[in-house]
C-alpha cells in the first residue's frame, strides 16, 4: 500500500541532511516507532524504492524524515530537490527495530543517520518508560551532529536520560569524547546484563558494537538491531 503525502516543511539540519515533514491529509500514520517507510518514484523508466525511518511518533497525518544526500545517491538526491508543496509517494511502514520493553533500563547507540529510528524509540521510551536511559551518538564532526538541540532538551527535561556524543574528527574546540562511540559504553554504563540495547548505524559499526556488548556481558536477546547488518559486512568482506 502506498500513500501520497505533501511536503509541508523542509529544515536543513546539517550541510548534507534535510528534515522533511510530510503530511497526508485524512490519513493516519499508524506504525511502531523505529519502523521505516519507503520513498518511491520512477527514474529513467525504472521504479526507485528507498527506506527512510520517521523520527516522529505515530498517530497523526504527518511524519518527519531526516535524509542525508550522497554524491551518488538516487533517492537522496531526489528528496533534496523537493520543495514545499511537492508530493511524495510513501510505502507501508514496517521493520523489526521497535521498543521491546518500556519498563527495562535501555541504551541507544547510533551513528550518522542511524539516529533516525532510535530517536523515535527514545521519544517513545521517555513517554512510556521510567527506567534509566542512555543515548550514545557518534559523528564525524560537530556540524554533522543531528538532533543535538532536541537531545539536549530531552536530557534537561528527563532526569533518567544521559546523552553521550563522540566525534571522530573533533577539532580543537571539542572537549567531549572522541573516537568510535561504542568505545565509550564502559565508561558510562555499569550494568550490561540487565539492560536493553538498541543499535543502528553503518553495518560495520553495528556488528562491532554487538560484538563488544557480548564481550561486556550483554545477553544476545537484549541487543536489538535492524537485523541485516552482518550480511552487509560479509558482502563487503567478499568484495560484493
Amino acid at each position: 500500500m502506498t500513500v501520497t503525502a505533501e511536503v509541508v516543511s523542509i529544515h536543513r539540519m546539517t550541510p548534507r541532511v534535510k528534515q522533511f515533514r510530510l503530511r497526508a491529509e485524512g490519513h493516519e500514520f499508524d506504525y511502531e516507532p523505529g519502523q521505516h517507510t519507503t520513498v518511491q518514484f520512477e527514474r529513467d523508466g525504472e521504479e526507485v524504492v528507498r527506506p527512510y525511518t520517521p523520527t516522529s511518533l505515530p498517530g497523526t497525518d504527518s511524519i518527519t524524515l531526516a535524509i542525508k544526500v550522497y554524491d551518488d545517491g538516487t533517492a537522496s538526491a531526489y528528496m533534496h530537490t523537493r520543495r514545499v508543496g511537492d508530493e511524495v509517494v510513501l510505502g507501508s511502514l514496517e521493520g523489526n527495530l521497535t521498543l521491546e520493553n518500556p519498563e527495562a533500563d535501555v541504551a541507544f547507540v547510533a551513528t550518522g543517520t542511524g539516529i533516525t529510528p532510535v530517536m523515535a524509540l527514545l521519544k517513545q521510551y521517555l513517554r512510556e518508560g521510567e527506567g534509566d536511559a542512555h543515548f550514545f551518538f557518534g559523528e564525524k564532526d560537530r556540524e554533522s551532529v543531528l538532533y543535538r538541540e532536541t537531545l539536549d532538551q530531552l536530557e534537561a527535561e528527563h532526569e533518567n536520560l544521559t546523552v553521550v556524543y563522540s566525534l571522530s574528527d573533533s577539532g580543537y574546540e571539542w572537549t567531549g569524547p572522541t573516537g568510535h562511540v561504542q568505545e565509550h559504553l564502559e565508561a558510562s554504563l555499569d550494568d550490561f546484563e540487565g539492560r536493553d540495547f538498541y543499535v543502528c548505524g553503518v553495518p560495520a559499526m553495528v556488528v562491532e558494537t554487538t560484538e563488544r556488548l557480548a564481550a561486556l556481558g550483554a545477553p544476545d536477546d537484549r541487543v536489538f538491531t535492524e537485523g541485516w547488518e552482518e550480511g552487509a559486512v560479509a558482502d563487503e568482506d567478499d568484495g560484493g
